[in-house]
């Protein structure tokens, strides 16, 4: 009769693209965010603003093409580790992520109509401008109001993960750390 194993086995990890793209990505976009929002209260009118704003631009596209990263490297057929917990959690946690993944390229598409309704310019690029004063409000309501929605998904996520690790002392946070963490 063998004795049971009792060793420590590593808990399976995400492969190494699906762990590396998140992480910049959740620091990228609170800080986004926080421009976005109080960009009008961070600086009064003139250079300081004005170079906020483009800065906030810049960064977004870099944002959307994180994003389009994020979405490419989790298509579907892509590797799924085991559950750790099948119950009703699991699928608030399967709702989560599919809202952040749909709601991400919308919020990125509408940030990218509101840069071509403000004819910004990134860098040496200047986008066209649509001049119709009426258009601009839809696109950076619309963006500014998804922002919103992503970033509490984003805390109630992360609050999750932060759960899962500290009262849970399961491996699901882990999973998403880099090696050495």
């Amino acid at each position: 009769m063998t004795e049971p194993d009792n060793t420590r086995r590593p808990a399976p990890r995400h492969d190494g693209g699906t762990i590396a793209l998140p992480w910049p990505t959740a620091a990228l976009a609170p800080g986004l965010w926080l421009v976005g929002t109080f960009l009008e209260d961070l600086a009064p009118k003139g250079t300081r603003r004005s170079g906020m704003r483009p800065g906030h631009f810049d960064l977004g596209f870099v944002l959307a093409g994180m994003t389009v990263a994020c979405l490419v490297g989790r298509r579907p057929g892509g590797r799924d580790l085991p559950v750790v917990d099948p119950g009703p959690l699991y699928r608030l946690a399967k709702a989560t992520r599919a809202a952040l993944y749909v709601l991400s390229p919308i919020m990125v598409g509408l940030g990218i109509a509101n840069a071509f309704v403000r004819g910004v310019s990134l860098g040496p690029i200047s986008l066209p401008q649509v001049r119709d004063p009426g258009w601009r409000r839809s696109p950076t309501h619309s963006h500014r109001l998804t922002a919103n929605v992503l970033l509490a998904l984003a805390l109630f996520q992360a609050v999750a993960a932060l759960v899962h690790h500290y009262l849970r002392h399961d491996a699901v946070l882990r999973r998403m750390l880099p090696r050495g963490s």
